[in-house]
């Protein structure tokens, strides 16, 4: 009767272990779902906050473009009217240069 008093022991022993590692198991399970959840919230904010701070960028920057559009069209402008100005002062030139080059004949 020992024997089998001390197997029934030994089961019993065994039955607890594997509620104690299923118990284990499930508060791991527990945390990890408790620990994804809170990781979730935490990205969900962030990404939220840097969404918001490149909107903000995006609005202040559009701003200049607008402006260093209108300032390079300016300029443009200017140059064009720098070259107009410049290409009316040697055009007179450039047309009697070739004038001259057609009409003169070389041996």
């Amino acid at each position: 009767m020992k024997g089998q008093g001390g197997v029934q022991m030994l089961l019993t022993a065994e039955q607890e272990a594997q509620q104690i590692v299923a118990n284990a198991r499930n508060l791991k399970v527990e945390r990890l779902k408790q620990a994804r959840n809170e990781a979730n919230t935490d990205i969900g904010v962030i990404r939220s906050n840097l969404e918001a701070e490149y909107q903000k960028k995006l609005s202040e920057t559009s701003g200049y473009s607008g402006m260093n559009v209108k300032l390079l069209g300016q300029e443009t402008e200017m140059k064009i009217q720098k070259l107009t100005a410049a290409t009316s002062q040697i055009s007179q030139d450039v047309v009697q240069m070739l004038i001259n080059h057609v009409t003169t004949i070389r041996n």
